[in-house]
């Protein structure tokens, strides 16, 4: 992965994200990859899959990829142009379905870091932080993650900065916390698989690998071990249909998925 005759790593992660969305939900998401995977999901499996953005649009058809969560298009035939309070007011009434994020740092508990790289004083890299991503982790009945790139300084034993939780240290420590109860990550996605988490422990699992994609390669790019399932998948891959509409209709002058 990716089989560079029919398509590269970019499109192949938004394809696999528009995969794990559902018809008739609603999705709260993000600049970059979580918004082409929602526009794909729409444009294909799940018309009526509702897309909620930060600064207020509800629920929009969108014409081609915007360039923020605040741009005009996130309000093209949308159910409501609002506000940032009602888009998060839905997330904490619990309104939300999916909550799809991106990471700079994700633990085995699935927990976060969007904020610094390096003590957070004096960092290596300073990131963008928050935004909304802890209120969306927070309330979100099924949190998704894309981590375009998974090497051991992306998946790790700890973060240098929790921004967003995920399962914080096990099992019940969402509830502990004060966080609805059956909320939490769902599926991690990143250029080698596709990933779950435990029902017992909250840890990490494997649900299914990349084609070209081994087993080890998936464990040499973790700090954390990585549990595996008794029967390993293997990932779909896109259509000729489904690459069409990415190029051609979603991002066809290749803003995130390159040319």
């Amino acid at each position: 992965m990716p089989r560079e005759d029919r398509y590269n790593s970019r499109e192949f992660l938004a394809f696999i994200g528009a995969s794990v969305l559902e018809d008739k939900k609603t999705v709260f998401v993000g600049t970059g990859f979580p918004i082409i995977a929602s526009m794909l999901a729409q444009k294909t499996h799940a018309p009526k899959l509702v897309v909620v953005f930060e600064a207020g649009g509800l629920g929009p058809l969108l014409p081609e990829l915007p360039v923020s969560v605040g741009e005009s298009r996130t309000f093209h035939k949308a159910i409501a142009a609002s506000s940032m309070h009602d888009a998060m007011s839905l997330s904490q009434a619990g309104y939300i379905d999916f909550g799809f994020l991106g990471a700079a740092q994700m633990d085995m508990f699935g927990n976060i870091n969007t904020t610094v790289i390096g003590e957070h004083d004096l960092p290596k890299s300073r990131l963008p932080g928050s935004g909304g991503a802890n209120d969306v982790a927070s309330f979100a009945q099924r949190l998704i993650i894309i981590i375009a790139k998974q090497s051991k300084r992306t998946f790790v034993s700890k973060l240098d900065f929790l921004t967003t939780p995920g399962f914080l240290d096990g099992p019940n420590a969402r509830e502990k916390a004060g966080l609805p109860k059956g909320t939490g990550p769902y599926r991690v996605i990143t250029q080698l698989g596709i990933y779950g988490f435990d029902e017992r422990t909250k840890r990490l699992k494997l649900i299914s690998l990349h084609p070209g994609v081994g087993v080890d390669e998936v464990m040499e790019n973790s700090q954390f071990e990585i549990m595996l399932p008794d029967k390993i998948e293997t990932s779909p891959e896109p259509t000729d249909e489904e690459l069409r509409i990415l190029r051609q209709e979603i991002d066809p002058v290749g803003i995130v998925l390159g040319k």
